[in-house]
């Protein structure tokens, strides 16, 4: 019976899926169609390079490693702000190719350089997930918590990646390299998919046309006086309540920002100063105070009134309505039927 090595599996099944994203491709989906391609080149050449070990296999193999942080990188970035990578993500890919290609080189060792690059991005992405400051500016905000879980998906991954790579540093020191195979196995057949499954999503919700930059670059300060903070505040619920953008399933920062003239890092600094919650919970609110009217003078089930409140999924909308309201929107219908 035939038997396929499982990097190559792993390496198919990536194609397969990239394939499938370039012929429905949405949004910003293409980047990470590379991203896949990448992935799967990379789980190959540790398939050859275990199976023959040519010398230009163990040239190719680290370059190909540096180039995937730098590109998860740069998918998240196209949500989180929309700008494109600045030069000094390529410091590390270069120094790696340059290595390999020169060993005489001086430099640090590749292992080391890979593991340095891989720890970095796995703390910046963790601060990103973790940081009021960077909201992803252009996907849906009633999807900013799931964007915040796969940030933090793909820095566990690249977190555990580096630790795989100490892993089979020890191994050669101290056993001669015997379970390298199954170190590296388990790096690529569980933590490379896990990062590969979030910079998919990621790049499925990051709406293309919001990346273009505020043409108002105004203050990238995030502490504003209680006054400005009020007066942008003013704006935004003028903007909000004429044109219900609210009811947009798909509003992100940056068209909310753009609808009403100020910068996005005001826009989402002012939230959090002067409503004292983030600016998902705040257009959220919105969304509730829609639905509890609809509820109120409707008949339409919940199934319906959800999507027409602006919510995308009827787990988030009970979610929501539960944390703001404090009951099931049945129960609050049924309580404003009893109390009329």
């Amino acid at each position: 019976m035939l038997s396929i090595p499982l990097p190559f599996v792993l390496s198919i099944l990536l194609l397969v899926l990239a394939g499938n994203i370039f012929v429905h491709r949405t949004g910003s989906t293409h980047m990470a169609a590379y991203f896949l391609v990448m992935c799967a080149a990379t789980t190959t050449l540790v398939g050859l390079r275990w199976l023959m070990d040519w010398s230009i296999l163990r040239t190719i193999q680290p370059i190909a490693a540096s180039a995937i942080p730098v590109m998860a990188w740069w998918v998240f970035s196209r949500a989180y702000t929309g700008r494109p990578l600045t030069w000094w993500h390529g410091i590390i890919p270069v120094s790696i190719t340059v290595k390999s290609l020169a060993p005489a080189v001086w430099m640090p060792s590749i292992d080391l350089m890979l593991m340095t690059a891989y720890i970095f991005y796995a703390t910046a992405f963790w601060r990103a997930a973790r940081s009021e400051r960077h909201t992803p500016e252009n996907v849906p905000l009633t999807n900013l918590s799931l964007a915040r879980f796969n940030t933090q998906m793909a820095s566990l991954a690249l977190l555990a990646t580096a630790l795989v790579d100490v892993a089979i540093s020890l191994n050669f020191i101290f056993w001669d390299g015997a379970y390298s195979m199954f170190f590296l196995s388990m790096g690529h057949i569980i933590m490379l998919p896990v990062l590969a499954l979030a910079v998919v999503w990621i790049g499925a919700n990051t709406q293309a046309d919001s990346m273009q930059q505020n043409k108002l670059e105004g203050s990238r300060a995030n502490k504003l006086s209680s006054e400005d903070a009020k007066h942008i505040i003013s704006l935004l619920e003028d903007v909000i309540c004429e044109q219900k953008l609210f009811l947009d399933p798909n509003l992100t920062l940056n068209r909310l920002a753009r609808k009403a003239g100020i910068p996005g890092r005001l826009v989402s600094s002012a939230v959090n100063q002067n409503q004292g919650r983030n600016l998902s919970h705040w257009i959220n609110g919105y969304r509730i105070e829609e639905a509890k009217k609809l509820l109120k003078q409707s008949n339409k089930p919940v199934s319906e009134i959800y999507l027409e409140a602006g919510f995308q999924t009827k787990s988030n909308f009970h979610r929501e309505f539960a944390r703001q309201v404090g009951s099931t929107p049945t129960d609050y219908r049924k309580a404003m039927t009893s109390s009329a």
